[in-house]
């Protein structure tokens, strides 16, 4: 007898990947239009992947990816560790997405599934009702890297492309092209390619998954956290808005490597004085805020090498466990 072919289970989120346009050369229009394939429908244009896994599927939601956030990432991730936690001969799982916020959702994945096989975000930046559409191609790929052994242990991937990317380093890049998500200047990790192999060159060594303390099963919120972007003449407005709001946390986005508009800063200070955990970010595509004597002694945290809305994401995390300023730098360091 053949071998057993791999389980996969898909969860389905909505997106692009299942959008329906008015017709064949619409590539904007179906994002306001709204309506969306089922996860089966998506399936059935790939019979192809019958081939490759024994497949289970779901649509736990179907909105456009702009509509995801913190209640959506815990009931996707609560999903998920339960499939993984129950279905003892599940091979990984894929997810599909949209592309707006797929790398926020990828990274809340990263730091709070509890397993090691794979789980696999992906999605599409043309719908399957378009020319060209990339759509069946990312959830074919996806189901192929869900499947594979040589996925597990690296935390939450995405792919599309063809390109496998860790979720801690992957950010959109383009707003249109099929070649959107790139992993700055680190590199991605290998290709779904060509002749069908999975095929890595390098991994993750942040820590992820089962090597974090971030459990959220049985919550229903988190803390929430604003990010504040600086700009030429930015002043203490926003901060001000964030602090008096009474927010869990601040993200502030400065220059380069770490440098802010003086009202900006003298307004985070305050913020900080008040309680309120500051990280520090930068509006830089690539390359570190690091930490220095002066930010320090003011207080704050800095981000590493986190794009802010990834920084987000860890601070709101990071504020479900504990309060300590110097443990959350740790974990920025470390995650």
């Amino acid at each position: 007898m053949p071998d057993a072919l791999p389980r996969v289970r898909i969860v389905a989120t909505g997106g692009s990947i299942a959008g329906i346009g008015p017709d064949r050369l619409d590539y904007i229009l179906y994002a306001e239009l709204g309506g969306h394939l089922t996860i089966q429908e998506s399936l059935a244009r790939i019979p192809e992947a019958n081939g490759i896994a024994d497949i289970e599927a779901e649509d736990l939601i179907s909105v456009g990816s702009t509509a995801i956030g913190p209640v959506e990432w815990l009931r996707l991730s609560q999903r998920i560790n339960d499939i993984l936690r129950n279905e003892a001969d599940v091979a990984g799982v894929a997810v599909t997405h949209g592309t707006a916020t797929l790398e926020e959702t990828a990274y809340f994945l990263h730091l709070t599934i509890k397993s090691s096989k794979p789980v696999v975000v992906t999605g599409a930046m043309r719908p399957p009702t378009a020319l060209g559409t990339d759509a069946d191609i990312n959830l074919l790929d996806a189901i192929r890297l869900a499947s594979c052994s040589d996925a597990g242990g690296l935390g939450v991937l995405t792919v599309l492309n063809n390109e496998i990317h860790s979720a801690r380093d992957v950010t959109k890049s383009n707003s249109f092209r099929v070649e959107t998500f790139r992993p700055n200047e680190l590199g991605f990790l290998g290709y779904v390619d060509s002749d069908g192999e999975v095929v890595f060159y390098r991994a993750p060594t942040r820590a992820h998954t089962l090597d974090t303390p971030f459990d959220v099963d049985g919550r229903d919120s988190l803390p929430r956290v604003d990010i504040v972007y600086s700009y030429a003449g930015s002043d203490a407005l926003l901060v001000n808005a964030v602090r008096e709001h009474g927010s869990d946390g601040l993200v502030l986005v400065g220059f380069g490597g770490g440098s802010y508009p003086p009202a900006t800063l003298e307004a985070a200070v305050r913020a900080v004085e008040e309680g309120i955990p500051v990280v520090l970010a930068t509006r830089s595509t690539a390359g570190r805020v690091v930490m220095t004597p002066r930010k320090d002694q003011q207080g704050f945290i800095v981000c590493d090498n986190l794009l802010p809305q990834k920084a987000r994401i860890l601070l709101m995390l990071a504020l479900t466990v504990t309060e300590d300023r110097d443990e959350i730098q740790r974990m920025f360091t470390r995650y």
